[in-house]
């Protein structure tokens, strides 16, 4: 007899038994008595079923042994303990008088409702001695079968081979989706594998046509695996093949081919131009000054942003710096305008035009080849007209900007970004429709930090309207993918607003531990368990590495009790495409 006929009561009793319910327990934590022939098997962490009866129905219990307790109360009697300080050990209970026992935590319960099987809840607490077996595919794949197409796998059960079946579902309504957005948060240390995660989360939500996929990409590395199948990361996943081959088309904008459009963005990065340390004006405050009454004059004379490229435009700003009365308003002292109006008369024209303006003024000029301004390539984004919604990712890393690049300037693109986002999404919900896409942020505690940076206008704006889109725009079909490497310096409004969390190694010390306790809400157990997680780079090699996380909020059928669960991700490409029947990229 197959899997395939078994019903799931004879595939739970064909699985390998691990223990027995044993006392005390209750409807939330259930006592395990570990059978002798377990003892010596890693438990902490493995995936159990039990099936027992309610309201005359049958119901199995699925949950993870979050630890395991050594009793030997012979050893704990006084005059024991001194015989076996003598000796090291008393053959007639050493050893043999042990018991095991373990602590499970209930994450889900099925009811067998003849052709399928519904959730229900743990109502009453089985008796002791009902048997409690280890989870096996076989098991999960019968209790889910009817939602088989939804499952998506990013790794195994944390102590144990069986796949974790996890659910992403696109924001929209229809069979596979949500109705409503979620915020999802990736939160861990260097190298605890959350970049990977994402990207495979990414591809999770890749699988519907009619949801749209936007990636803020500050340091570049997810327009790095789009662009190209080399990585320098041992998980060398071929996102950008992959995204294409499943029909989602993947397009990456960086900041070389952004054309931007406002003023303020221009006076900030021909600040950071070396134009005005060449004529003289050094200091920031001056140079400040000096960008803001050019570009005011600039305006006031009609210029157009985007032909600054254009000579007459240059001709135009060298003749306003000429001009004595703006010279005062940025140089109060006679000596330093003498000295400005000299480097001015003296410098070559042509070499300040080549090599000063047209770095800054062509990322303002709209003919461009293959460039866009950020309201096209957001609407195209956006648009739910076509059939196949594509993948975006933005570019905003330093090594694409030709060295003319800060945070300061990135956070004023980032909320252009935001504000065009926003105000989409209203305009759809007004209209009665989901916006239906998912933000990728990485790098969150740089763009919405708890504590902010001294008068940084661009980056308080930036948290500002990412603060603001965690109240509001669930409702709206826009959801947020937050990446982190930190808890304790990432706004608590965004915190407070994820419904999907993933753990991963490094948060177990000091504040970002106590941060992870007010989020998971529970001291108990299964932060305990968090904490036994390891350094995946304490590894001897590369295979042996196991990233592993601890994930919170409705992000598979087996956590709908609320209950953290615990994986480790797939660590070779292989496997993960392999689980997922993604076939080759």
């Amino acid at each position: 007899m197959t899997d395939n006929t078994k019903s799931l009561r004879q595939i739970v009793d064909d699985s390998e038994r691990l223990g027995v319910v044993g006392s005390p327990s209750s409807t939330t934590k259930l006592t395990l008595d570990i059978l002798g022939s377990a003892v010596n098997r890693k438990l902490v962490g493995e995936l159990v079923v039990l099936g027992f009866d309610q309201d005359a129905a049958r119901h199995y219990a699925i949950g993870q042994i979050t630890e395991i307790q050594l009793r030997n109360i012979w050893h704990e009697d006084p005059t024991m303990r001194s015989l076996i300080r003598q000796r090291g050990r008393v053959d007639a209970v050493s050893e043999r008088q042990d018991t095991h026992l373990g602590q499970m935590i209930t994450s889900a319960v099925f009811r067998d409702a003849g052709a399928s099987y519904k959730p229900s809840i743990l109502g009453t607490v089985p008796s002791t001695g009902t048997p409690i077996h280890r989870v096996t595919d076989p098991v999960l794949n019968t209790l889910l079968q009817p939602y088989r197409n939804q499952l998506f796998y990013l790794g195994h059960v944390y102590g144990s081979n069986s796949h974790l079946p996890l659910w992403f579902k696109h924001f929209g309504r229809g069979p596979n989706g949500a109705s409503e957005a979620y915020h999802l948060g990736i939160f861990g240390k260097t190298g605890s594998g959350k970049s990977v995660l994402a990207k495979m989360i990414l591809l999770a939500y890749a699988r519907y046509p009619e949801m749209a996929l936007l990636v803020i990409d500050p340091q570049g590395e997810f327009a790095r695996d789009i662009k190209s199948s080399d990585s320098t990361n041992e998980f060398a996943l071929p996102l950008g093949q992959l995204l294409r081959h499943h029909g989602k088309s993947a397009d990456v904008l960086a900041v070389r081919d952004l054309v931007l459009d406002r003023w303020e963005l221009f006076e900030e990065i021909f600040l950071e131009s070396p134009f005005f340390v060449r004529l003289t004006v050094r200091k920031g405050e001056n140079r400040k000054r000096a960008c803001e009454i050019l570009v005011d004059q600039l305006k006031k004379k009609k210029v157009k942003l985007a032909e600054l490229y254009k000579r007459r435009s240059f001709d135009k700003a060298w003749e306003l710096l000429g001009d004595e009365n703006i010279q005062k308003i940025f140089y109060l002292s006679q000596q330093p305008r003498d000295r400005f109006s000299k480097a001015l008369r003296e410098a070559d024209q042509q070499e300040f035009f080549q090599r000063y303006w047209i770095p800054v003024a062509k990322l303002f000029q709209k003919n461009r080849p293959n460039a866009d301004i950020i309201d096209g390539a957001l609407h195209r984004l956006l648009s739910t007209s076509g059939s196949r919604r594509p993948v975006l990712v933005l570019d905003l890393s330093r090594k694409q900007a030709d060295g003319l690049w800060n945070e300061k300037i990135q956070s004023l693109v980032i909320k252009q970004v935001l504000d065009v986002l926003i105000r989409t999404a209203e305009r759809h919900y007004r209209e009665g429709r989901s916006l239906n896409t998912l933000v990728v942020i990485d790098e969150a505690h740089r763009l919405a930090p708890r504590e902010l940076p001294r008068e940084d206008d661009a980056v308080r704006s930036v948290r500002s309207r990412l603060v603001d889109a965690a109240r509001t725009t669930r409702k709206y079909g826009l959801g947020w993918l937050f990446i982190s490497q930190t808890l304790s310096s990432l706004h608590m409004e965004i915190l407070q607003q994820l419904r999907i969390s993933f753990f991963g190694f490094g948060l177990a010390l000091g504040q970002e531990y106590q941060s992870l306790r007010h989020l998971v809400g529970s001291s108990g157990t299964a932060l305990h368990l968090y904490q036994l997680f390891r350094d995946p780079h304490s590894a001897f090699d590369v295979e042996s590495r196991q990233y592993s996380f601890m994930t919170t909020g409705p992000v598979s059928p087996l956590s709908f009790a609320g209950t953290p669960l615990f994986f480790n991700a797939f660590n070779t490409v292989d496997a993960f495409l392999a689980a997922n029947e993604l076939g080759e990229p």
